[in-house]
């Protein structure tokens, strides 16, 4: 309902990896009404407000409800898009690309959950949570946004994220917005026409 989280896991060597930040209005392990049972954890990143739904009432409103059904099933699948898209952006993209497009994602997401504009917003994660959703060291993190902010890409104070150049953004980024799937919103929240 407010604030932000993060779902991750800790590796035997007690490394963490962050694999998605939630904010207001997301809906965080659906998926776990079905499955029952985590094999992730989810963390506060700041205060936060929560409804808590037991998973049995979420399987009964689906079934009882289909098209409130359909809808957490389109939450799930732009979960999961998003999930495969950090994937993508660990595994396969450098350290400049990587965190130009997590600054990209943010710029899109945050306003819609009408948490600032592409072009100006608060993101409170610390270089230690960057790194970790990042797989990079805080070092390297702090090396990178300082290059991106010498680029004029960007410019940031503490946590406050100023986008310069997001088209430019986006092209060191490899970012292609068609993942987050925020078309899909802008049509549900355009009023229909009789």
């Amino acid at each position: 309902m407010s604030g932000y989280a993060f779902r991750h896991k800790v590796a035997g060597n007690g490394g963490r990896q962050i694999f998605s930040i939630h904010m207001k209005g997301d809906v965080v392990d659906l998926h776990n009404s079905i499955l029952r049972r985590a094999d992730h954890n989810v963390q506060a990143l700041t205060a936060i407000d929560v409804a808590l739904i037991p998973a049995l009432a979420i399987r009964q409103l689906a079934a009882d409800r289909p098209l409130v059904g359909q809808a957490m099933w389109y939450e799930t699948l732009v979960d999961a898009a998003i999930f495969r898209e950090w994937t993508l952006n660990v595994g396969r993209r450098d350290a400049r690309a990587r965190t130009a497009h997590l600054r990209c994602e943010f710029a899109l997401r945050l306003p819609v959950a009408g948490l600032g504009s592409q072009s100006d917003y608060v993101l409170p994660m610390t270089q230690e949570h960057l790194a970790d959703a990042l797989a990079l060291t805080s070092v390297h993190v702090n090396r990178t946004l300082q290059a991106l902010q010498s680029e004029g890409l960007i410019e940031r104070t503490k946590r406050v994220v100023r986008v310069i150049d997001f088209a430019k953004l986006a092209r060191v980024g490899d970012f292609d917005d068609r993942y987050l799937h925020l078309d899909r919103i802008q049509e549900v929240r355009r009023p229909r026409r009789n």
